[in-house]
């Protein structure tokens, strides 16, 4: 029995520092789970070294010949690719692979040039139901505004059902009610989109031990919960992988002795977005 106890406090005691680290030094995770983790995660391979973006932005970042680089890292954002099926028409199913940022909630359209959506990450955040999408991808579709007799002939529902998920929306800072009409709460927005991501990069595998990567703003089931509000009824996913995109920590010396730091998607060769980055 005093064996039993023991244990169960000993895992107790463990179990409680394990929560502490985690909420009061996050920097500590990872560097935990390398000794846990022995195997290998799965990355998208790099198309540029941090040399030659250092190189080819080298006017941008070092201003004046008193600046200068310091030794870059390389990091690792959390993304999950998804195997999904959609309906492209009445006659036709659409099956592809969508890539899911982690960080910033945004779908990437494209891995070439690295395109995104928009919005898509205050939707997650914001809990956004299906009925909701119907508003704010009829918006989408009409250039992000439209008034209440339009919403009501797009969508073909009542005007007192309309006036709830409008009001649900307005609630949730999704849209903004301005004079008659109704238009989208987001800068540019980006949301009535296909659910296919154009992938003209491989995976290849990278050991856990050393690797720096990013913790996750956004979980596997929040993008779950949100692409099947957002795509409709006839969406589905089939299999989901966790994935990470290499990024450059590329760090500059001001000749005050401050340094400025700047991270570059591996891939593109392009900045990344600043609300791609977990505070």
């Amino acid at each position: 029995m005093f064996r039993f106890i023991s244990s169960l406090l000993t895992i107790a005691a463990l179990g409680a520092g394990a929560y502490w680290v985690n909420k009061t030094h996050p920097e500590y995770k990872n560097k935990v789970m390398d000794y846990i983790n022995t195997g290998t995660f799965l990355t998208l391979e790099a198309r540029y070294t941090a040399n030659q973006i250092m190189e080819s932005q080298k006017k941008d970042l070092l201003r004046t010949d008193k600046h200068k680089y310091l030794t870059p890292s390389l990091k690792f954002f959390p993304y999950i690719m998804m195997d999904v099926k959609y309906t492209k028409d009445s006659s036709h199913t659409g099956e592809g692979i969508i890539l899911w940022d982690l960080t910033d909630g945004e779908m990437v359209l494209d891995t070439k040039e690295w395109d995104k959506t928009h919005g898509f990450g205050d939707c997650i955040a914001a809990s956004t139901e299906r009925y909701e999408f119907k508003i704010l991808n009829v918006l989408a579709d009409k250039g992000g505004k439209a008034d209440k007799a339009s919403l009501i002939k797009t969508l073909q529902i009542e005007g007192n059902i309309l006036d709830v998920w409008l009001d649900s929306c307005r609630k949730k800072k999704l849209i903004v009610h301005t004079g008659s009409s109704y238009r989208l709460h987001f800068e540019d927005p980006v949301l009535s989109i296909k659910p296919e991501t154009k992938v003209h990069d491989r995976l290849v595998t990278k050991s856990y031990k050393g690797a720096e990567r990013v913790g996750k703003r956004f979980s596997t089931k929040q993008i779950q919960r949100t692409t099947i509000s957002a795509f409709g009824s006839d969406f589905s996913i089939r299999h989901i992988k966790d994935v990470f995109l290499p990024v450059y920590s590329i760090v500059v010396q001001n000749p005050d002795g401050s340094v400025h730091t700047s991270y570059w998607n591996a891939l593109s060769g392009k900045p990344l977005n600043e609300h791609s980055m977990v505070n």
